[in-house]
């Protein structure tokens, strides 16, 4: 029992360093993080290929661009004939092709016989976002991934902040996966509605938002129970690499730590599936008014 009120003391000292912190907020946060000098990859510069009837679907539900759809030869069956029709609409060039050179052309190997060419992926600018966020005049409600490697979590994660209404994803530029065409497709396409922005440095980026008020929550073994954690108002969620966590530097910048219950067998959570969580109780959070 005694245990257990020292946690509430330390949630309600943590509570009241926020409120000091929110009230600041409104003055930082017209300090929008600046531009970083543009530096160009190659798999920047590359057109990017949106495969899969979910993902191209999405895309086409989208304002994007599409330079031009590779369709199956053959018999057009279900969803396929809604897709050909919808980009014959917009007046999408179609380029039938036989299924071998589909593959041939399939970076994922899971096409489902459509395969859309788009121009690079555009990464959007940090400051832009919160600007953009504050126009609206909402409370920013970011994630940052912390040198996630594997295309599937980061599309998975894409997709459950696009769906939980998260404003953007903040990665780094370098050990991490940028938007592929398996990323696209493990996001259902909602990656091309999710804007992304590549940092070259996460633990400095974090320090930009707490100059503009926004709050960062990194996810651990060793954090508070994330059910009782103060969530609410501008936040960072920040989730780790998939076998090594949040780095040390990165994971003393966050202004607090929470884990999830881990009452099983196993010792940790997938990356998007503790992002999913982490997530959901932000969500959680901002839904009560008071």
């Amino acid at each position: 029992m005694q245990k257990k009120n020292k946690r509430s003391n330390n949630v309600n000292s943590k509570s009241n360093f926020r409120d000091k912190r929110r009230n600041d907020a409104p003055q930082a946060r017209s300090k929008a993080p600046k531009r970083e000098a543009a530096s160009v990859d190659e798999d920047e510069v590359k057109d990017l290929f949106f495969e899969g009837r979910n993902a191209v679907m999405e895309l086409l539900n989208s304002d994007k661009t599409i330079h031009r759809l590779f369709v199956k030869q053959g018999d057009i069956e279900g969803s396929l004939k809604v897709i050909i029709a919808k980009a014959k609409e917009k007046g999408i060039i179609i380029s039938p092709m036989a299924k071998d050179k589909l593959d041939e052309l399939s970076e994922t190997g899971k096409h489902q016989g459509v395969i859309a060419l788009c121009p690079p992926f555009e990464y959007a600018y940090l400051g832009d976002v919160l600007r953009d966020v504050a126009s609206k005049g909402e409370e920013p409600f970011l994630v940052i991934l912390d040198k996630i490697v594997d295309p599937y979590n980061f599309g998975a994660i894409i997709r459950t902040a696009c769906a939980a209404g998260a404003h953007a994803i903040i990665i780094p530029k370098r050990r991490s996966v940028g938007i592929t065409a398996a990323v696209v497709r493990a996001s259902a396409g909602t990656a091309g509605n999710m804007p992304v922005v590549r940092v070259s440095n996460i633990a400095q980026t974090i320090d930009a938002l707490k100059q503009a008020g926004i709050w960062t929550v990194g996810t651990c073994m060793d954090g508070q129970l994330i059910y009782d954690a103060p969530l609410k108002g501008p936040i960072a969620v920040v989730v780790g690499n998939e076998d090594e966590g949040i780095s040390r530097l990165v994971k003393e910048k966050c202004d607090f730590l929470v884990s999830m219950p881990m009452g099983g067998r196993v010792e940790s959570l997938n990356a998007s599936v503790a992002a999913g969580v982490a997530i959901y109780e932000v969500v959680r959070h901002r839904s009560f008014k008071n």
